[in-house]
């Protein structure tokens, strides 16, 4: 069983690696590997291999941000495999394919607030339609000359979905004030929550004067105490690991296509475990 394992790697890789090395690193002779490679396969063989060519397709066109579970609903809603999350697992394990590990940074800046709000969203984080409870930050990217990128943006609670995001290479106030005017028609006035951390961007008189003017409703994290603000937390996460760090970026405008690229990825394509592990029908 071990052998066919590596006779099954060699064929899978074979096209990325010489297929030498592969025999030499699964220590296996490359006459045993042809004299398997031409008898006659079983028809679950040639399913094997045809989930295995999938799979690393898919592992290196979205830099190996998926592990197992998310390869699974990748292959049944996208390629229609019908395929269980067990067998994938254990095809991911022969051919070495891991996600990629996310790395987690948390800053905190004391600022002094021209005005705060209360935290009306108080870990609420449900919302039954859209607009009606959205989440801001802003957060930083580098290119290799150490020049600064932020991004800030909006994801609504409703959705799951960044509704609007800009980017500059500096973070002032005018950075939030054109993020939030992408979506200033949407909002419903004395209804719309807006939670915020307590950055100066959103303290600040012209951020309360766009609450003031909408009508509405700003909300905003305690000092040091960001769990409401979590779910964008989440998202920048997501951003660096599946995509900033596994690249390097000469120019500003480089990383800045990158990333809007992702977003459109991160709200139109991208898996998630939600989508769940049972084979569709």
């Amino acid at each position: 069983m071990r052998q066919k394992a590596s006779y099954q790697t060699v064929e899978a890789l074979k096209h990325k690696y010489p297929i030498v090395h592969l025999c030499q690193v699964l220590g296996i002779s490359r006459a045993s590997y042809y004299k398997w490679l031409h008898r006659k396969p079983a028809q679950y063989e040639n399913r094997d291999q045809s989930l295995m060519t999938m799979m690393l397709d898919t592992y290196n066109a979205l830099d190996g941000i998926y592990g197992y579970r998310r390869m699974t609903i990748y292959l049944n809603h996208y390629r229609q495999a019908k395929v269980n999350h067990k067998h994938v697992y254990r095809l991911m394990k022969m051919m070495n394919l891991k996600s990629v590990i996310r790395k987690k940074k948390r800053r905190y800046k004391k600022v002094k607030p021209d005005y705060i709000a209360a935290n009306i969203l108080n870990r609420e984080s449900h919302a039954a339609k859209p607009m009606q409870k959205l989440v801001s930050d802003i957060t930083e990217f580098s290119t290799t000359d150490g020049r600064k990128v932020y991004l800030s943006a909006v994801l609504d609670l409703c959705t799951n979905k960044i509704i609007a995001h800009h980017m500059d290479t500096h973070s002032e106030q005018s950075l939030v004030t054109q993020t939030f005017k992408q979506i200033e028609s949407q909002i419903i006035g004395g209804q719309t929550i807006i939670h915020t951390d307590r950055g100066s961007q959103y303290t600040s008189h012209a951020f309360h004067h766009f609450i003031k003017h909408t009508q509405s409703i700003h909300s905003m994290s305690r000092p040091g105490k960001c769990i409401d603000n979590g779910p964008i937390e989440n998202v920048w996460g997501i951003i660096k690991s599946e995509k900033y760090y596994l690249n390097s970026y000469d120019t500003v405008e480089a990383l800045k296509q990158d990333i809007s690229a992702y977003i459109k990825f991160y709200n139109t394509q991208r898996v998630t475990l939600k989508m769940g592990l049972k084979i569709p029908a």
